[in-house]
């Protein structure tokens, strides 16, 4: 993936028209999936499709006069620093709730792209255009948010949602991780051993390696400057603070000497990080609570089975 500083203005313009787009699709598919339950918000959609499609001609008509007829294919999965995006316009029937906070996501997202992207560059015609198009996308922040609401949210209040989202997001990989991923190591020890002070110390390697691991790999997958996250470095600690408390909070239980009650107060503390992570997701990530449970629990059942199956052979 590429960092966004590296981008030329030409790079720049082609990823512009790409991301436009991406949104027309993206409201394209949503329109169609609210026209049964709820038609006027998909006239809504509509209309904002196709002022996207203004937008990427605008854009296309301008990349044409300073760089002529062949624009490269530059995505937004191919540079550092975009918000994953749910595909929730894939779901039937779509809920206007999940609708607006994902319009809204991709429009504060936009708009802060243009903004960016307008203060770096040095030709006046490229920097005019942004300048607007910033503008015209924070007035489809307010379009998208008057869906539920009786009036629109403020542009305040929408990049503080969109922050807690991105902040929260880096913290919950890592508790994931961490609570997950080291249930295999640390069972399998404790059923191979029987000893609980050496099932501590896999414990905590695990533990703590998982949160270095995590905490790079948090901190290099992107510099902040599009999304508006913070500084690579502080999310890089929050994650891998995270993931070593996640892995830590079932290890600590075998400083008890005794390895089965010490197994069992570890079984207990993982159900209840399962449990907190499953309504991290239902409360932040609009994850339906029951799916967000059956995923979770799944998935460390599986890791478990696994450390006991290894640990036992």
């Amino acid at each position: 993936m590429r960092s966004f500083s590296s981008l030329s203005e030409q790079e720049i313009l082609a990823l512009a028209i790409s991301l436009e787009e991406e949104d027309a699709k993206v409201y394209d598919s949503i329109a169609e999936g609210l026209r049964a339950n709820h038609p006027a918000q998909a006239q809504q959609f509509d209309a904002l499709r196709e002022e996207e499609d203004g937008h990427r001609h605008r854009l296309i008509e301008l990349y044409r006069e300073r760089f002529g007829e062949h624009i490269p294919l530059i995505r937004r999965d191919d540079v550092k620093g975009f918000v994953h995006r749910p595909a929730i316009w894939l779901v039937r029937p779509l809920g206007l709730p999940a609708v607006r906070k994902a319009a809204q996501t991709m429009e504060v997202e936009t708009k802060r792209f243009y903004e960016t992207v307008a203060r770096r560059t040095t030709d006046a015609g490229i920097r005019q255009l942004l300048g607007d198009l910033a503008n015209e996308e924070r007035r489809h922040q307010q379009v998208a948010s008057t869906l539920e609401k009786a009036g629109p949210e403020s542009d305040e209040a929408a990049q503080r949602r969109l922050f807690v989202l991105q902040v929260i997001q880096p913290g919950l990989a890592g508790l994931m991780d961490g609570s997950i991923s080291t249930l295999a190591p640390l069972f399998a020890a404790a059923f191979a051993t029987h000893n609980s002070g050496q099932t501590f110390l896999v414990g905590l390697a695990a533990s703590l390696g998982a949160g270095i691991s995590m905490g790079f790999a948090e901190a290099l997958s992107d510099d902040g400057v599009l999304t508006g996250r913070g500084h690579p470095l502080g999310r890089g600690v929050v994650c891998g603070l995270m993931t070593a408390l996640g892995g830590l909070g079932h290890t600590l239980p075998y400083l008890i000497p005794n390895v089965v009650t010490a197994t069992w107060v570890a079984v207990g503390i993982v159900c209840v990080e399962l449990g907190v992570i499953s309504w991290i997701r239902h409360r932040f990530m609009d994850t339906p609570l029951g799916p967000a449970i059956f995923q979770v629990v799944v998935g460390g059942v599986l890791v478990f089975l696994t450390g006991i199956l290894i640990g036992s052979w």
